[in-house]
């Protein structure tokens, strides 16, 4: 993903929380995932080598990386 789209994605969600080295946004204004065009529900942002991501519920998942960074689209089946 390029620098111009993932700041425009980033301006577009809202903040929900940022815990080590993961950041998670939610997509209020139902803008479609850069992989498959489908709004997304949340956009979780990993920022360091390894993180670990526990899972409360099932999720479908899209995924890019920008400058290293991993980004996670998820959507409720």
């Amino acid at each position: 993903m390029d620098d111009e789209a993932y700041d425009e994605l980033v301006r577009s969600v809202t903040p929900r929380e940022s815990v080590g080295g993961v950041k998670t946004y939610q997509n209020t204004v139902a803008m479609a995932c850069p992989a498959c065009e489908e709004p997304f529900d949340d956009l979780v942002v990993c920022e360091d080598e390894y993180s670990s991501l526990e899972l409360s519920k099932m999720l479908d998942l899209c995924v890019t990386t920008h400058e290293g960074d991993v980004l996670l689209f998820t959507h409720k089946p």
